[in-house]
């Protein structure tokens, strides 16, 4: 088993490795670039299509060592529209509610393979069960918004050369840990594929990076964790099985929940880009590309800390260290409005507010 584990992990990264490139032609090839300006930080022209590479070395890395059942068709079949989804949008570009419906639509893929989420084992959610075929709509309620908030989660997370393939190969790797600790064979397999499959890719992403992995890449990472992660809950039944997926997406989760206030505060459409990002928080405080993304990397590894502390029952330390993490992501993104508030209000009573 441990010899298949190190296989799947090793063809995923030399696939990728050898696909990246290859993407890179084919970006060039049918237009898939993303030019500088606006909310851009780049300031060349770069190549979105790695999400083809990743794609690529997952699924043949999985094709080549694991048995399939049915829960992988499901798992294929779903990623697979998702992924072509993004192709689109990296290619032609796609409006958010049609990318929304198209997210929503792939994760339904899943309610027919037996991916819902079922929370008649769960303690605290037991009483769920008893609403009978409501309790199903409750269930599947749930799958299609958990796999549509991951896929948006990792999105969001792509913003810096790095940062989002960083993550989830961490992401990948902490599953895994989950996985093969409870036993669970096909979960474990998966996630080490999408661990080589993402370092591979992060070889050629990394600042400064030659390419990017597009709507096709990010989308598509999204979607595998958040079905990987429902499989692992069908599994384990408790609730921290429910949780540590989101603890160890924790840092992007915190910033796409801080996007949709600051967009609703401001009356935006929760779909409108802004530069308000953690990583351009981190880029306006005068940090460069690699350390704004090695800090980001830190505070993605201290959340899988804190979710790998409460899996082992350290309550204590894992909410400490999460209440010092959330303390420290709230004090990034006020900081600019605290230093606003403050410097306004001293400028204007000394007369030295810009007319």
């Amino acid at each position: 088993m441990i010899t298949n584990y190190f296989l799947i992990f090793a063809i995923a990264l030399v696939v990728a490795i050898i696909a990246t490139p290859l993407s890179i032609t084919l970006a060039k090839r049918w237009g898939a670039i993303d030019y500088p300006g606006g909310r851009r930080i780049h300031l060349q022209p770069i190549p979105r299509l790695g999400g083809l590479a990743i794609y690529t070395a997952f699924w043949l890395a999985v094709i080549l060592i694991q048995g399939w059942d049915r829960q992988y068709w499901g798992l294929f079949l779903g990623s697979s529209l998702i992924f072509l989804v993004g192709i689109w949008d990296d290619i032609r570009g796609m409006r958010p509610l049609l990318k929304l419906l198209w997210q929503s639509l792939a994760a339904v893929i899943l309610l027919f393979f037996d991916f819902g989420i079922s929370f008649g084992s769960l303690p605290l959610f037991a009483e769920i069960s008893t609403l009978g075929i409501y309790g199903v709509y409750v269930g599947a309620f749930l799958t299609v918004f958990w796999v549509v908030g991951l896929v948006n989660t990792v999105n969001i997370s792509d913003g810096l050369d790095g940062l989002a393939a960083g993550i989830c190969f961490g992401a990948a790797l902490l599953l895994f840990w989950s996985a093969y600790r409870t036993g669970q064979v096909s979960s474990a397999a998966l996630t080490l594929a999408l661990a080589g499959a993402t370092l591979g890719f992060l070889f050629f992403n990394f600042h400064p990076a030659k390419v990017f992995m597009g709507d096709s890449g990010s989308m598509f990472l999204g979607y595998v964790i958040g079905g990987i992660s429902i499989m692992g809950l069908l599994k384990t039944a408790t609730v921290l099985g429910l949780v540590f997926p989101l603890l160890v997406l924790g840092m992007p989760l915190t910033d796409m929940v801080f996007a949709i206030i600051r967009r609703k505060w401001k009356g935006h459409s929760i779909a409108k880009a802004d530069r308000g990002h953690l990583h351009h928080r981190l880029l306006d405080a005068g940090l460069s590309q690699r350390r704004a993304v090695f800090l980001l990397y830190a505070m993605s590894a201290c959340f899988g800390l804190a979710a790998v502390l409460l899996a082992q029952d350290h309550w204590l330390e894992g909410v400490l260290l999460l209440l010092a993490e959330l303390l420290l992501l709230l004090y990034i993104f006020l900081r600019r409005l605290l230093w606003y508030n403050f410097f306004g209000r001293h400028l204007s009573m000394t007369g030295k507010r810009d007319k």
